[in-house]
């Protein structure tokens, strides 16, 4: 059973999550470190491609371990199969999604981050989703 490091609080309610991928990270030994602190912050963080098919994690805040000189928000380049990445890519463009992460785990000693394809939800589709929610724990009472 995976142990989870962070989560992204605000993305199952404001967003719409269509489908959701597994991904290696690559990282410096000061932040494997702090994440095993679990001192990392996904709030505004984002994923994005550059020209040679890679996929980047962007904008997420990983704490400064001890007296190391660093950048915590360095972008930190995904793992994934690189016809997953050409796929994952031509669907986030032919549906206008946007390409987030939702948790950071530990799997078989290696740390893992689930990615989502995801639309922002609009005002009023939250609200009906928080009643829709309400209507359920109604019923099961």
């Amino acid at each position: 059973m995976p142990k989870i490091i962070a989560q992204n609080k605000f993305a199952k309610s404001d967003y719409d999550i269509e489908s959701t991928y597994e991904c290696g990270i690559s990282l410096l030994g000061w932040e494997v470190k702090s994440l095993r602190a679990k001192n990392v912050k996904m709030e505004n963080a984002f994923c994005s491609f550059n020209n040679q098919n890679e996929l980047w994690l962007n904008n997420m805040n990983i704490a400064q371990y001890m007296l190391v000189k660093c950048d915590p928000y360095r972008t930190r380049k995904l793992l994934m199969h690189k016809s997953e990445i050409i796929r994952l890519q031509s669907k986030q463009e032919k549906l206008g999604l946007i390409l987030m992460p939702l948790s950071m785990y530990w799997k078989n000693n290696h740390i893992k981050v689930e990615i989502a394809l995801a639309k922002k939800l609009k005002k009023y589709d939250k609200r009906q989703k928080i009643r829709e929610q309400e209507a359920k724990k109604d019923f099961k009472f």
